[in-house]
């Protein structure tokens, strides 16, 4: 990965090879760039960059503002002694300021490619070549050392300022990083608090935090109660309780009360550093729409300087004509004064060309708007995988939800139970009740519903091979100690009964007797209770009701995407009565609510709704919901997600509401918007700039303020998604 911001590549081997060095520093620099091993970090990459600029820009300032001051206040352009002293400040800025821009012109030139220092470097060389000849012939005519000093000064200026930008841009990223503390209170085995660099903590070491302390690494609290701020992880502002068994996380803030802690991640292992490498991927990524101005920039950088060389060749071997077309055009536009020599006009008209048509504007279009809108989001508690993410999520015409810990709390409870077995005859062994048999097979599973049913009993019921089958329930074989005539055993080879708790259409399709359960089921479902049914072999042997009720902001959330123009709709596994009731409450018309939906049957729904032009995004939360997050355009897992889900999704939301969604959304569509703007504003820009001055109207140093304002008008663009409101 390539993260152009912040000047480095991360290389991953093989594994089984041998690490090369060596070799990925010879291919970078066969493109044309410099590459080093990076070094520990000290500070801040884009700091550094800011720093290098700094000295830039006063070496440039000390050098072209004399010559500024001496030609436009005193008039003392055509005194020698002013002549030989420009002479000398414009070749110290030349060499020293200037030095920047020719080492990125050689490093391309040698790679036979062409980019902005090439521009720089043709355009200030030229007009302080072409003056330092006439100043040594002895010639008396205007010198352009002011100009090509001024070229560099002013383009400094600009990469100053956009590494100030940069700063700023990437500040919430220097918040995370800032966030885990160096020094951690680890308690030894007498209990007695030591103050540990915080890398010498290890997995399983107890860490004590008094109130105001950020926890230094994940874990898990074994003492204490106390409220934690994760507002800079989630952006969600409430505090969040804490007791023992609850979870922590590095960077939080400990408020009000003593927590010992025991570690459970370190270093790249907790969920801080993985959310640091998810916002710097995101912010060195790609989006698609960067292939346009790609495309562009290959061919752009040639074309500018042939276009340079035609407007020098036409002034400076037909003169009189390039004379009269600018003058007619004097009188609609502004008076100029190109140079009066032929010489020098072709010259300077060519390097004011090869200056503003710098495509740096360009180049920052994409990058800066997808740095900024990946901060943004990262400030808001929600996580970009990477550019193509935001770039999709702007995209987005419908939004799918899951039901489970999606648009509802994830919090089932048991409602009601219906026991359909039959009394054992008296020389029997009683079969399994049924809350202990529902919960003996729901006790393995992390399925919400599954979490409920286990509470039912405490699950002693033996059972062999528990196999879960994804998004319809779970089987095992029972172990009976007697006949268990009243329970048909297999006709497979395995004479042990299999039981089932699942889905209703699981057990259905099974071939398991529904009847005696009908009124239950349908009494049920119409309150919006989830009806599982625990069977033995084809006998249904009871019902179970849960309800999960619908979160707070859920029915919200539904009304402002619909008014976004977006299309919504409720995808589920559950029965056909509980999604209707569920997406009533919610706020979702009847025909958008799909039921008894597999894993498998919610990718392919997806991808018919894909073949008739929606770009659909898909919220869930389970395992049962990778492959809907794998298919759909754009992938958003809820922070409560499974390990599958979060892989297989583009946007995380930190935050365990759904609140974040709609501002997900729009913020991933005001990203795209700026994209678009800023490569608008670089193609106008261009456009229009390269003729004028290919035509006399823009003087150099003119050219050069024209590109750095280009630069910042693109970048100030990008920086207002950081106080976008939705």
């Amino acid at each position: 990965m390539v993260d152009l911001e912040q000047n480095q590549a991360v290389v991953r081997w093989t594994a089984g090879t041998q690490p090369a060095v060596q070799a990925i520093i010879k291919a970078v620099e066969k493109a044309g760039f410099q590459a080093r091993v990076r070094e520990p970090k000290t500070r801040d990459a884009a700091q550094a960059k800011l720093s290098g600029w700094q000295i830039n820009l006063w070496i440039g300032v000390l050098g072209a503002l004399p010559l500024m001051i001496g030609e436009w206040v005193f008039g003392w352009a055509m005194e020698s002694w002013f002549q030989w002293s420009s002479f000398l400040l414009a070749g110290v800025v030349q060499i020293f300021a200037g030095a920047p821009f020719y080492r990125g012109a050689w490093g391309q030139l040698k790679a036979r490619n062409f980019n902005m220092d090439t521009l720089v470097a043709l355009g200030s060389t030229t007009a302080f070549a072409y003056s330092a000849c006439v100043l040594l012939s002895g010639a008396r005519q205007h010198l352009f050392f002011m100009e090509a000093a001024s070229i560099i000064t002013i383009i400094s200026v600009g990469h100053w300022m956009e590494s100030r930008v940069g700063v700023r841009a990437s500040s919430a990223l220097r918040q995370l990083l800032q966030l885990a503390p160096a020094l951690a209170r680890r308690l030894g085995a007498d209990g007695v608090e030591a103050e540990a660099p915080v890398a010498e903590l290890r997995t399983g070491d107890r860490v004590a935090l008094r109130p105001g302390d950020r926890a230094p690494t994940d874990g898990e609290v074994v003492e204490g109660g106390s409220a934690v701020d994760e507002s800079m992880l989630t952006g969600e502002s409430a505090p969040v309780d804490k007791a023992a068994g609850s979870l922590l996380y590095a960077g939080t803030v400990n408020l009000n009360g003593r927590l010992v802690m025991r570690v459970t991640g370190t270093g790249e292992e907790t969920a801080l550093a993985h959310i640091i490498a998810a916002v710097q991927h995101a912010q060195g990524s790609r989006a698609n729409i960067q292939r346009l101005g790609d495309r562009v920039s290959s061919v752009f950088v040639p074309v500018v300087v042939a276009v340079a060389v035609a407007a020098g060749l036409c002034w400076g071997l037909a003169p009189e004509t390039a004379r009269q077309v600018h003058g007619w055009l004097a009188h609609y536009l502004w008076i100029a004064n190109p140079p009066e020599s032929a010489l020098a006009a072709a010259l300077i008209i060519g390097a004011s060309v090869l200056i503003i048509a710098c495509p740096c504007a360009m180049g920052l279009a994409t990058p800066a708007a997808i740095m900024a809108g990946s901060n943004a989001a990262a400030q808001r508690g929600i996580l970009v995988r990477d550019g193509v993410a935001l770039e999709k999520a702007g995209q987005v015409t419908a939004v799918l939800f899951d039901k489970t810990g999606t648009l509802t709390t994830g919090r089932p409870e048991v409602a009601a139970t219906l026991d359909l077995a039959r009394p054992e005859p008296r020389d029997q062994e009683p079969a399994p009740r049924l809350p202990d048999l529902a919960a003996a097979l729901a006790r393995h599973s992390t399925h919400p519903i599954s979490l409920a049913v286990a509470r039912l009993a405490d699950g002693k019921t033996d059972l062999a091979d528990w196999e879960e089958v994804r998004g319809a329930g779970a089987q095992a074989r029972l172990r009976l100690p007697g006949s268990g005539a009243e329970l048909p055993a297999s006709k497979g080879n395995d004479s042990r009964p299999l039981a089932r708790l699942g889905a209703i259409r699981w057990l259905e399709e099974a071939g398991v007797e529904l009847t005696p359960g009908r009124a239950f089921i349908a009494e049920w479902s119409s309150q919006g209770a989830t009806i599982v049914g625990v069977s033995v072999e084809r006998v249904l042997v009871g019902l179970v009701a849960i309800k999960d009720t619908l979160k707070p902001g859920a029915r919200e959330v539904i009304n402002r995407l619909s008014a976004q123009g977006l299309k919504l709709w409720l995808i589920t596994g559950d029965n056909t009565l509980t999604a209707a009731s569920i997406g009533k409450q919610a706020g979702i018309p009847a025909d958008h609510v799909v039921a008894e939906a597999r894993p498998e049957q919610k990718a392919a729904f997806i991808k018919q709704l894909q073949d008739q032009g929606e770009h659909v995004a898909f919220v869930g939360d389970g395992i049962n919901d990778a492959p809907a997050l794998e298919q759909a355009d754009l992938g958003i897992a809820v922070s409560r997600a499974s390990d599958v889900a979060r892989e297989a999704a583009d946007l995380i939301l930190l935050r365990s509401e759904i609140e974040a969604v709609p501002e997900a959304l729009g913020l991933a569509r005001a990203t795209l918007l700026t994209i678009k703007q800023n490569l608008f504003w670089a193609f106008f820009y261009n456009s229009l700039g390269i003729p004028l001055a290919a035509l006399g109207f823009m003087s150099p140093v003119l050219c050069a303020a024209a590109m750095g304002l280009s630069d910042l008008v693109v970048i100030g663009n990008a920086l207002r998604l950081r106080r976008w409101r939705l």
